[in-house]
């Protein structure tokens, strides 16, 4: 179900309900860009550490924003049955009265979502605005003072439209008579009211259903009542709510602390951190802190099948939708006690329809992946089909899931995963390879790359100026490549010693042996000491 600005209003009561009753969501995110290209080096590298990676990310997160969010309400009924309420919201950043935000488009990240028919209107016109914690400090600040002011230079000419034709009524104009304003956005809505009740002290305004105001002519005693009453739709409270968009219905899934499912989710949380709730920090360790609190429970469905793939014959896959479908398959046979999935009707394109990389459907696969290995997981631990409830609660999931419980993929990094609560697991890599480079001058790290990747990929870093460490995740590459650069004429590669090939080690011993020397030196010539 899509869902924009003019819309999100009148749900967001009832997703508070279903949010509240669930037993589990599934998220996801597209983005205007995944990894910036400045600085340079900035993409993800087998070389990074966590916290390296970290910082690397929140550089890009700073730089892009979100243009979809997809979230899957996952309700339990009777039996193992799920009905599945899934959303599509389109996003937007706020333009009411906070510093005009600026983000970057990636050239291949639009042409991708383009190519997934990605509605750029729709992101563009009716994005549901939203904010951060410092944002919604500043806005209120400005609102106490009356500095605020409309940041899109579209709502200002607009604001200027219903000016003009509000004070050329008005002259003529009666108390108590009205008119209408039309064709307004809705923080459009907003921004125009407070506008026309700034400039002019004898007019009241009211917002009607969808894009229009009603202004009406009212005297100064009329105005003083119906201000911060019941009627005032424009109290600072309602206005702030408004300019949340979005971030309010983040803090009812923060304050709901239901499971949080993603797949391959350490950027949505970088988003989800700094979009809704604060700046990323710095501090790496502050981040993981910040993220457990909002969302204790935290599973990320590339973690699971990434695990269990190897406990079945399951083909290899890489994306998301062909997790799904191998686990929908006849390759996985199906159990009469396993969960039945069950799209509500407002998402029941879904069912009809696959629509990979829309934010809401992803989602809800996200979901289901969790759904049919959490269960296989249970058959297995059971040892036989025959021995699993026929009606497995969604706790006892949780408990053969466990292991896997607040650990989110690292992509090509120095850990295995992210452990959102605990110590990070550290990746098993092949050793360090080390190349030395003989009569190839000014060879770089893009070189060595280029030369070795018609036989297996590594990552390149430099060690000293004609020295190279290399690193891959697969010990057939470590194989291959020194078996075939054994005799190479201008490479040699070896395996990498610390003791031997490193410069600090290799410095350090240089230094130690020149000391050695001198002082041989120095007691050699000095001869021994004289007696008195």
């Amino acid at each position: 179900m899509d869902v924009g600005a003019a819309g999100f209003g009148r749900l967001l009561p009832g997703l508070r309900d279903r949010v509240r009753r669930a037993a589990f969501l599934g998220i996801d995110m597209e983005f205007t860009g995944l990894y910036s290209a400045f600085p340079q080096n900035n993409q993800p590298s087998l070389f990074d550490s966590p916290a390296g990676r970290y910082l690397k990310v929140r550089q890009s997160v700073q730089r892009f924003t979100v243009t979809q969010l997809g979230l899957a309400i996952f309700s339990k009924e009777n039996s193992n049955k799920y009905v599945v309420h899934s959303y599509n919201f389109f996003l937007f950043p706020s333009t009411l009265g906070v510093t005009d935000v600026e983000f970057t488009l990636s050239a291949s990240s639009i042409q991708f979502l383009s190519h997934y028919g990605f509605d750029f209107n729709k992101f563009l016109k009716d994005g549901i605005p939203y904010m951060n914690e410092l944002q919604e400090k500043s806005l209120n600040q400005r609102l106490s003072e009356g500095s605020w002011r409309a940041c899109s230079a579209v709502d200002r000419d607009v604001m200027k439209k219903a000016i003009d034709e509000v004070t050329s009524w008005i002259v003529a104009a009666e108390e108590g008579e009205t008119m209408i304003l039309k064709d307004l956005s809705g923080s459009q809505m907003l921004e125009v009211q407070l506008v026309l009740r700034e400039a002019l002290q004898n007019v009241w305004t009211q917002p009607l259903e969808d894009s229009e105001v009603v202004v009406k002519k009212v005297s100064p005693q009329q105005r003083r009542l119906l201000e911060n009453s019941s009627y005032d739709y424009c109290r600072k409270e309602l206005i702030l709510m408004s300019a949340r968009g979005f971030t309010n219905l983040f803090q009812i899934l923060v304050k709901a602390k239901k499971p949080l499912v993603g797949h391959n989710m350490f950027i949505d949380l970088c988003h989800l951190h700094d979009k809704f709730y604060k700046p990323l920090p710095e501090s790496y360790e502050e981040f993981k802190r910040n993220i457990h609190n909002l969302f204790p429970v935290l599973i990320d469905t590339k973690t699971i099948t990434k695990s269990i793939w190897k406990n079945y014959q399951f083909p290899r896959v890489s994306t998301l939708l062909d997790v799904y479908e191998v686990l929908c398959s006849n390759l996985n046979p199906t159990d009469p006690t396993g969960p039945v999935i069950a799209l509500a009707s407002d998402c029941s394109r879904y069912a009809e329809k696959k629509s990979p990389h829309e934010a809401g459907y992803d989602a809800f696969l996200c979901g289901s992946v969790l759904l049919k290995s959490a269960h296989l997981l249970l058959r297995r631990v059971t040892k036989c089909s025959d021995t699993v409830e026929a009606d497995p609660s969604f706790s006892q999931y949780l408990t053969v899931l466990a292991e896997y419980l607040n650990k989110v993929n690292f992509i090509r990094g120095g850990a295995s995963s992210i452990n959102f609560s605990g110590e990070d697991v550290p990746s098993q890599h092949p050793p360090l390879l080390v190349v030395r480079v003989r009569g190839w001058p000014q060879m770089n790290e893009r070189q060595i790359y280029q030369e070795l990747k018609a036989l297996c990929r590594f990552d390149v870093r430099r060690l000293s100026g004609n020295q190279f460490i290399l690193l891959s995740n697969k010990f057939k590459h470590v194989r291959l490549v020194l078996r075939d650069y054994k005799h190479h004429p201008n490479l040699q590669i070896s395996v990498y010693r610390h003791w031997r090939h490193s410069p600090h080690v290799n410095c350090l011993l240089q230094v130690s042996g020149i000391v050695a020397l001198w002082s041989l030196l120095a007691f050699v010539l000095g001869g021994p000491p004289c007696s008195s």
